[in-house]
């Protein structure tokens, strides 16, 4: 049996950004049409080494794609010079439960939550959008820019980030690459990001709102995918309550998004005030923008069913492009 095996660059030459995105249309249309399983991801706490590994497996009967995601964040690893986070995938033949392909999970989890973003901005933003508001200049955000540049004819991108040496370098490396505009400038405050934004994206780990409801104009489009426990709010609750909410899964949602849970337990909203799933505008089961003014928000946490769907695509371009290394398995 053969096995083949993707590193980092060879699942993002795999993985193209527009397959990415209507990869992740099917799959949280499959998860709304139930159409998806996904079971609770599971912990496994390594308490001497303040470590955890999660392990997520997902599997879509529409489109045929089975995998399992391991994923370990051990903080202790600053201290020794190594990532904090280390992933893999591992793609399954849906019919016969074979292992096909092997392949780094940090990369592929980048482009899939990137697409996700941009699944929305093109199915929530207006046409005519032109400016980004970015928040962070890290790995996500790299491809959160590429997302929504590729659903749409960015002119502008402002950035703000706390690691200004970080944002420099993301100019230096993204302007003018492939989608993304030449125009990349760092912004001294968050009210600079966001005055002018037509999309705006947060990818940080910041605990507390990155910017204050009231800077928002009309039409506005976020995505907000920073924030990723039931603590942790990136969007104020000011400009949840402003907006109509989307979020890839509503049970997940509502159990891990801080952006969410925490204005509701402050009694500013309802769960009732999330309009719906991504899937179901996907579906045509509820509309997405209804005018030019509304202010539409997409909060993602990540589900597995993104990891499998990813998963088989870039297996399929890594077959059709010649790329990885097969072993004997």
């Amino acid at each position: 049996m053969k096995l083949l095996i993707l590193n980092a660059e060879e699942v993002r030459s795999a993985l193209r950004m527009s397959d990415a995105i209507e990869a992740m249309k099917a799959a949280f249309a499959q998860l709304s049409a139930g159409n998806a399983q996904f079971p609770l991801r599971s912990r496994l706490e390594i308490d001497a080494y303040e470590g955890v590994t999660l392990i997520m497996p997902a599997y879509l009967s529409e489109t045929e794609d089975l995998a399992v995601k391991v994923v370990s964040v051990f903080p202790q690893n600053i201290a020794i010079s190594e990532p904090t986070i280390y992933a893999a995938v591992l793609a399954l033949d849906p019919v016969t439960g074979r292992p096909l392909a092997l392949m780094e999970g940090g990369t592929l989890t980048a482009i899939r939550t990137g697409a996700a973003s941009g699944a929305a901005t093109d199915l929530l933003a207006r046409e005519d959008a032109k400016v980004v508001g970015l928040f962070g200049s890290g790995v996500q955000a790299r491809t959160q820019l590429e997302a929504v540049c590729t659903v749409r004819k960015i002119e502008q991108v402002l950035i703000f980030s706390l690691d200004q040496t970080g944002a420099e370098q993301f100019i230096d490396e993204l302007a003018g690459v492939n989608p993304i505009p030449t125009d990349l400038r760092i912004v001294a405050s968050p009210e600079e990001a966001v005055e002018e934004a037509d999309i705006i994206c947060t990818a940080t780990t910041s605990s507390v709102p990155v910017f204050s409801g009231k800077a928002l104009k009309a039409g506005t489009h976020i995505n907000a995918v920073g924030a990723f426990t039931p603590e942790m709010q990136e969007i104020s609750s000011e400009a949840i309550q402003a907006s109509r909410v989307y979020v890839d899964s509503r049970e997940a949602a509502l159990d891990e998004a801080g952006d969410l849970i925490i204005p509701i337990n402050e009694g500013i909203i309802t769960e009732e005030h999330i309009f719906g799933e991504l899937g179901e505008v996907v579906l045509g089961k509820i509309e997405g923008r209804t005018s030019v003014d509304d202010i539409t928000l997409f909060k993602s946490v990540g589900v597995a069913v993104q990891d499998a769907i990813a998963a088989a695509r870039a297996l399929e371009g890594a077959v059709e492009r010649s790329l990885g290394t097969e072993i004997n398995f």
